[in-house]
């Protein structure tokens, strides 16, 4: 690799572990950057493997491309919170999670929309598993 952080094609991939038919895709969809020169002689900078990492990032946060292009448009504010989520549209597919908490109860969530990661789901499940059991203990105060 050259040390002036000058990278050919086939070392951006190696660095973000992305197939050259992907970056290219990133470029043409205006994800990132083009590179400066063309062809072969084509180089990519520091400013394009943050632009790769950024987008492996939002990627495995669930975000499709479309929503990365919206967050990485040049007038987002860098540190400002995630702009909204686009309101539901008819005849879009979601994937949503069902906790069968107890016969008749459940508890519905699309961790996407919501924000959470799995983790964060697994989280709520076993807490509400919890105040669940909680709720259903006698109440020894009772008169």
């Amino acid at each position: 690799m050259n040390t002036k952080n000058d990278f050919t094609l086939d070392e951006l991939c190696q660095l973000v572990d992305l197939p050259r038919r992907t970056v290219r895709y990133y470029v043409q969809m205006g994800l990132m950057d083009r590179p400066e020169g063309a062809g072969r002689g084509a180089s990519y900078g520091n400013r394009h493997l943050e632009q790769l990492l950024e987008i492996k990032k939002w990627q495995a946060a669930g975000l499709s491309l479309e929503r990365i292009g919206e967050l990485l448009r040049p007038d987002t504010v860098a540190g400002a919170p995630l702009p909204p989520q686009r309101p539901r549209q008819r005849g879009a597919i979601e994937v949503w999670s069902h906790l069968v908490i107890d016969d008749g109860v459940e508890l519905l969530l699309e961790p996407k929309r919501a924000g959470l990661s799995p983790e964060q789901v697994r989280a709520l499940a076993t807490g509400v598993m919890a105040l669940y059991e909680q709720v259903l203990q006698p109440d020894d105060h009772k008169e």
